[in-house]
């Protein structure tokens, strides 16, 4: 049934937070209690270590995705690294619960008993024991944060935490872990929404706190949240919002003639007006986020014109990005400009998501002859590219590849903490890596043959 549920906010925009429609079927989002059965060795074990099976499926062995997965576990800390890290545990291991599966929404009780599950929770868990936030009291984000945006990032993983019935299942032997996740998503989503977030006269939420200010990251930590919330709380306007959030942003940050992404516009402090080539990626696979969320909602066949649009979107970065590459098949920092232009070098993580989209966008609507999986295939040959006939072994896997060290971290890497410079672990670059591999797995499973010309390794 859809939920007719709005009402106006400060600037004359839909907002559903507000609305007595919306507040009931908050309030009709229970948990669902199950028995808790977790044996310690195993949790462990899949905290680290992704399922062989899922390995071999890719292409590259089983200690190479558990030292990418591995890696990307020790590096992920800040807001928007845990909640990327989520999606990729869910993309590779979990499949069936990811927005990118058919079966997907609602997602099944039985997850929260899902051993390939127990990574996912424990970040749900984490941010839950930090939250400061209680229900009813004064809209939070779920982590502190100078953005507005990255925390959100981590609303899908606290709504399913919630819609799974993890708490109930996790106190059954610990009452500590009785968290109240729907409290916790309500808050986010509420704080997005209030007075201590700016929005555009637009209505654009802005990306930062502290002032009006639009990042092209922001597709990737809002729109999700806004889509999934609701989709699981059968809240058309929810849906429609995450699409709108994309069309402004699109409106503000798109350049017209090449049709790249600008990074940072608007504010009086920060503003970077270049063609960020993970700032495209990070909008590229937002989209495609929303997109997959609307196509399995009950409200896929009323929101056909979003969806078409959002398809159109993702395409439109695709054919830019892949206009401005090289003969190495690597993005350098900022799209447009050569690696020896001041503060650019080669990006193999912005090359990683990029790629990854491409690979989703075939799967999702394109179709087999979508016109990019070349360019995603001469990169995946490029980045898992071995010059070595070195053998790799469990403690050092990557023995003689190009773009990954010995232990598996990708390289070369912009610094996800300071955008202009080149870093050297990248906590989101691991996250990007892994995405591409199931995302090119998946791919490969569906067309059940490569794409003539392309190079690749061997199986």
């Amino acid at each position: 049934m859809e939920a007719q549920n709005s009402c106006q906010d400060d600037y004359g925009r839909i907002s559903p937070p507000s609305s007595q429609g919306f507040l009931n079927t908050i309030a009709s989002f229970k948990l669902r209690p199950s028995a808790f059965i977790l044996q310690t060795l195993v949790v462990i074990y899949l905290l680290w270590i992704p399922t062989p099976t899922k390995a071999q499926d890719i292409g590259l062995s089983t200690d190479q995705i558990g030292s990418l997965s591995t890696r990307l576990a020790e590096a992920a800390q800040s807001s928007w690294e845990l909640g990327t890290r989520a999606q990729a545990i869910l993309e590779l291991n979990a499949t069936q619960y990811s927005v990118f599966s058919s079966s997907s929404i609602p997602p099944s009780s039985n997850a929260a008993g899902d051993y390939s599950m127990e990574p996912f929770w424990h970040i749900a868990r984490s941010i839950m024991g930090q939250w400061n936030g209680t229900s009813g009291g004064s809209p939070q984000p779920l982590m502190p944060d100078g953005s507005a945006a990255d925390p959100a990032s981590n609303g899908v993983t606290i709504l399913m935490a919630n819609w799974t019935g993890l708490a109930a299942r996790d106190s059954a032997s610990n009452s500590s872990l009785n968290y109240d996740y729907a409290a916790a998503a309500k808050s986010q989503l509420d704080f997005l929404y209030s007075s201590s977030v700016p929005k555009t006269s637009d209505g654009a939420i802005s990306h930062r706190v502290d002032q009006l200010q639009l990042w092209s990251d922001f597709i990737y930590m809002v729109p999700p949240f806004f889509a999934y919330y609701g989709a699981l709380t059968r809240n058309r306007t929810l849906l429609v919002e995450a699409y709108n959030q994309c069309k402004l942003y699109r409106s503000y940050l798109q350049d017209e003639k090449s049709r790249l992404w600008r990074h940072v516009l608007l504010g009086t402090s920060g503003i970077d007006e270049g063609f960020w080539s993970t700032g495209n990626g990070w909008a590229a696979a937002g989209m495609l986020r929303v997109h997959a969320t609307i196509t399995n909602s009950e409200y896929a066949n009323t929101l056909k014109n979003q969806r078409k649009d959002l398809q159109k979107w993702v395409e439109e970065i695709h054919k830019a990005m892949y206009a401005v590459v090289d003969d190495t098949q690597l993005f350098t920092n900022w799209a447009d400009q050569p690696p020896t232009a001041p503060r650019n070098f080669y990006d193999a993580s912005g090359t990683s998501l990029v790629a990854a989209t491409v690979y989703r966008a075939s799967l999702q609507y394109a179709g087999k002859k979508y016109k990019y999986i070349g360019n995603a295939e001469r990169a995946w040959a490029t980045l898992f590219n071995s010059t070595s006939s070195g053998s790799s072994n469990s403690s050092a896997p990557f023995v003689g590849y190009t773009h990954f060290t010995q232990e598996g971290w990708l390289t070369p890497v912009v610094n996800p903490h300071s955008y202009g410079e080149e870093g050297s672990r990248s906590a989101e670059g691991q996250a990007f890596v892994v995405m591409l591999a199931a995302a090119r797995r998946d791919w490969i499973g569906v067309n059940g043959e490569y794409s003539a010309g392309s190079p690749l390794l061997a199986y």
